[in-house]
């Protein structure tokens, strides 16, 4: 071979392995801003989880509560609690069943608050009260940013991924596609919170 052919192919190699190294590089990056945003997710979800047990002190220690309507709110919660969602997958099923965990959590929330208020009217009237359920609101409108955040770097990762020629290299390079947080059929209709005085 000549000299010009052999200095032509290393060229070659050196321009294909510095796009892949590009590649790569971009993919990790990504993949990084994907974690990030479910760290976020899980961050606002456990925001939520501090205050149930909050909630639950507030209305026993402000009524002489059944036990029976907490348990719901409790048992979702352990429920909440045993969901786990690795974040080196995110995989479409982990983050449905956490979802879905998640869902179970806020329809108990919502149902103990209509309870409390229309058994005990006067509770709606404590500043503990009407505080802790400013913070639910607030966490639950935190939630759903932070899930829109997600859903954006999924999709950000997830067209990187499947574009050509970035396509060629991503599975050989190990990386695959991530789930979205998707709504369930049931959530098309808000959880309903009626405050009856």
């Amino acid at each position: 071979m000549k000299k010009g052919t052999i200095i032509g192919i290393v060229a070659a190699l050196a321009v294909v392995v510095l796009w892949g190294i590009g590649v790569n590089n971009k993919l990790v990056t990504e993949e990084e801003n994907v974690s990030k945003a479910w760290s976020q997710v899980e961050n606002v979800y456990k925001r939520r989880m501090d205050l149930i047990p909050q909630l639950v002190n507030t209305v026993q220690g402000a009524a002489n509560y059944e036990k029976s309507v907490l348990t719901e709110v409790t048992n979702a919660r352990a429920g909440v609690e045993q969901t786990t969602v690795d974040p080196s997958t995110l995989s479409e099923e982990q983050i449905k069943a956490y979802q879905q965990a998640q869902d179970k959590l806020s329809k108990a929330v919502a149902n103990t608050i209509k309870v409390t208020v229309e058994r005990y009217p006067e509770l709606t009237a404590t500043a503990g009260f009407r505080d802790l359920q400013t913070q639910l609101e607030g966490t639950e409108n935190r939630i759903a940013v932070e899930r829109g955040k997600f859903n954006e770097a999924v999709q950000k990762y997830n067209t990187k991924l499947r574009r050509f020629p970035t396509s060629l290299l991503a599975g050989i390079l190990g990386f695959d596609k991530k789930g979205y947080f998707t709504a369930p059929a049931e959530a098309a209709e808000p959880v309903q919170v009626e405050f009856n005085f």
